[in-house]
C-alpha cells in the first residue's frame, strides 16, 4: 500500500511541476505588459523582452 502512495506522489509532483513549466513558458511568450491572477499583477517592460528576443535570434543565426 505504501508503495501506490509513493508512486502517486512522485506522478503528482512530476506532473505539477512539467505544468507549471508549460505555464511559464507560455506566459513569457504571451508578450502582455500586464498579468492580474487572483490578487497578484505583474506589469513587465516587454520592449526590452522582445529587443533581447531578437538580438539572440540573430546571434543564433550567425552561429549556423
Amino acid at each position: 500500500m505504501q508503495e501506490m502512495s509513493e508512486v502517486f506522489w512522485g506522478m503528482f509532483l512530476t506532473t505539477t511541476i512539467g505544468l507549471l513549466l508549460a505555464l511559464s513558458k507560455v506566459c513569457y511568450k504571451s508578450k502582455c505588459s500586464t498579468i492580474d491572477l487572483c490578487c497578484v499583477k505583474i506589469t513587465r517592460n516587454i520592449e526590452a523582452e522582445v529587443k533581447e528576443d531578437l538580438e539572440l535570434g540573430n546571434t543564433e543565426e550567425s552561429k549556423k
